[in-house]
């Protein structure tokens, strides 16, 4: 099941609707403390705990939770360069029966971070930043309350002294730095501690593991999904896409090329006639373009030809180069999915007018204004499809390797004609992708993460 991930806004909203039901604030703090004081104690394992604490009600969290280490036996440090500014934090400190210094040295092995929580917009300075700065230099277990301190939760961005956590606990739901680079590299182990409050109704969650199903009792290969993929300039990299794309589910891949390929795989259909003709064949469920493409005026020819069919297709690599509003306009934007890399999206947001401030709203408006599928990958992946945001727990490190894009395409690729739903083919796109990565171990090639497709898709039948 998807679990929603939420703005500052409606963190707040829901807060605001649960006090509005008949919760107090102090109750959410006390329920958010407490549960996560069983992660700090589980952690912990009987050694001793420094909690820093903010002014606001991440630093009323923390008072709780160092209350609750207290009452079970641990040995507590609070330390606190300010005093609590809000009602329920102040109720917090005044519950709390041990000491609390001002500035002090970290002399416990496990630190948990409260100074600051999901609603931070402005730079960390003075006391907290230097707190922050000893927490990166000390040897200790970190934990963050929330978010790290630093860390903006709406996008992601840092904005003071970082320091790379063991383990970061949600309180109530999900937050998207929560997904976001350059944040989510320091969190550590990720978890989230309920506290009662309804999250549902949002427009952003992360994406479930898939269910794929095996196929019919009465499939056949073109039931299954005939998937044609467009090759151009570079034979390499279609051949990737294919390669991933015959172990993703697909009935019948066919690569529609000019060129030889003495290297391929024998169960590859390989079709060097007509290209008008070949792109034409009424039994194609979906079409991948763009690896090896080229950007010459043939190729744009060919994405031209691609997008003239109406078929559900992804547009990947060059493609994403060659594509403008002009071309967009002979199309039907609600059946293309786009693949783009850091760059190839600040490609696309030029060629469509899109101006944000970070990866995610780029990633948002250029759905919103041109109504394609966006799957804008990454070390934080995101998809964007019928106005709903998906994320995507971390995937291996390992895929930052020449090819894996091209092995991504063709995992969508083939989903996509296995059943034609954008979002849903993106979302197991890439959960594959992950997969794949995982079982082809450290230090795969391109290749080799392409076969491991078939055997990651073990994992989600």
């Amino acid at each position: 099941m998807s679990e929603p991930v939420l703005t500052v806004e409606q963190m707040r909203a829901a807060e605001r609707a649960a006090v509005d039901a008949g919760t107090s604030e102090w109750e959410l703090m006390q329920r958010a403390g407490r549960g996560a004081a069983l992660w700090v104690m589980r952690a912990a394992a009987g050694r001793g705990v420094t909690v820093l604490c903010g002014p606001g009600n991440n630093g009323g969290d923390g008072y709780v939770i160092a209350q609750c280490l207290l009452g079970a036996g641990y040995a507590v440090e609070v330390i606190a360069p300010r005093e609590p500014s809000s009602t329920a934090a102040r109720t917090a400190r005044a519950h709390y029966e041990g000491p609390v210094s001002e500035a002090a040295r970290l002399q416990h092995p496990v630190v948990v971070d409260c100074l600051f929580g999901y609603g931070l917009s402005r730079a960390v300075e003075g006391p907290f930043a230097e707190l922050l700065e000893d927490l990166k230099a000390n040897d200790c277990y970190r934990i963050a309350i929330d978010v790290p301190s630093a860390v903006e939760s709406d996008s992601g961005r840092v904005l003071g002294p970082l320091p790379r956590y063991d383990l970061t606990l949600a309180l109530g739901a999900w937050k998207q730095a929560h997904a976001l680079m350059p944040a989510v590299a320091r969190m550590g182990a990720l978890r989230r501690v309920p506290i009662g409050i309804e999250t549902g109704g949002g427009t952003a969650a992360f994406a479930a593991p898939p269910r794929l199903g095996a196929p019919a009792a009465d499939a056949h290969k073109y039931r299954r999904g005939l998937l044609a993929i467009v090759a151009g300039a570079m034979p390499g990299a279609p051949l990737l896409s294919s390669e991933a794309a015959m172990r993703a589910g697909a009935g019948y891949v066919k690569l529609l090329s000019e060129h030889a390929h003495p290297d391929a795989p024998a169960e590859l259909v390989i079709e060097q006639g007509d290209f008008a003709e070949a792109i034409a064949d009424e039994r194609i469920a979906a079409l991948l373009v763009g690896p090896g493409l080229g950007r010459d005026g043939a190729a744009r020819s060919r994405l031209a030809a691609v997008l003239g069919r109406g078929l559900p297709a992804v547009l990947d690599a060059d493609a994403l180069h060659l594509l403008d509003a002009k071309l967009l306009a002979e199309a039907d934007a609600s059946n293309l999915c786009v693949t783009p890399h850091e760059g190839e999206l600040a490609a696309l947001c030029e060629a469509f007018g899109v101006t944000a401030e970070c990866k995610l709203d780029h990633a948002r408006r250029l759905h919103d204004v041109t109504g394609m599928t966006v799957l804008a990958k990454g070390a934080d992946t995101i998809l964007v499809a019928g106005g709903m945001t998906s994320f995507f727990p971390r995937g291996s490190s390992w895929l930052s390797v020449a090819g894996t894009g091209d092995v991504l395409a063709g995992i969508f690729a083939a989903r996509l004609a296995v059943h034609g739903n954008t979002r849903r083919a993106g979302e197991e796109a890439v959960w594959l992708h992950h997969e794949a990565a995982r079982r082809a171990g450290p230090a795969f090639t391109a290749g080799e993460l392409a076969r491991a497709v078939r055997t990651a898709m073990e994992t989600f039948l």
